[in-house]
């Protein structure tokens, strides 16, 4: 989403617990967890919370509340399937496989299809309002993750292949997308294990 308002944003990043710690011990987060973004003023906590306010103040929440009700469920959607796949190298080893498969299959029969079909029933190039939304950002980062795990994913969704370049070209995002870019490779063993050390996990 940061990559389409394209906005100039500074990263802070937490390396040590000791750097996570001094920011609870500042009152800083209001849950005592991470991420935290500072704008207009504010300190706001909770990824959806950051995320919704950020698609409201830059147009890409819809034009009513309907609309917004069809995002936020396209986007819980997608937020779901992300979900999966971030914790996918926090797992022990002898279930990675069980679950990157896991992984595939709830891509392919559970939720691409149903964006699949959105776009086929409207005949539009966005999900909602046929106009850019957050959904629409959201839904390309999933498509990218899973493709990350699985190049040829899209192979049985040819409305999705089209709408991945349509997103992909949209200046501001295929900027983002390019290498250099502030955009996060996929989780390595190394950042994995700065994870662990840090919260105790």
């Amino acid at each position: 989403l940061f990559s389409i308002v394209a906005f100039q944003f500074e990263e802070e990043f937490i390396e040590t617990k000791e750097d996570l710690e001094k920011l609870r011990n500042d009152g800083v987060l209001l849950f005592q967890q991470v991420p935290m973004v500072e704008i207009d003023g504010m300190r706001m906590v909770q990824t959806r919370a950051i995320l919704s306010y950020i698609a409201a103040k830059y147009n890409l929440y819809g034009k009513d509340l309907k609309e917004r009700a069809w995002i936020d469920m396209y986007v819980e959607g997608t937020t779901d399937l992300m979900g999966m796949i971030m914790y996918l190298p926090f797992q022990p080893a002898d279930t990675k496989e069980k679950n990157l498969a896991l992984i595939i299959e709830r891509a392919t029969t559970r939720y691409f299809p149903v964006y699949e079909k959105a776009l086929k029933d409207h005949g539009q190039d966005y999900l909602v309002g046929n106009k850019l939304s957050w959904a629409d950002v959201h839904l390309l980062e999933a498509i990218l993750m899973v493709e990350e795990c699985k190049p040829d994913v899209l192979s049985a969704f040819p409305l999705l292949q089209a709408f991945k370049g349509r997103i992909s070209n949209i200046p501001t995002i295929k900027k983002f997308l390019q290498p250099g870019s502030q955009r996060k490779p996929p989780t390595d063993e190394k950042f994995v294990a700065v994870v662990r050390k840090i919260f105790n996990i």
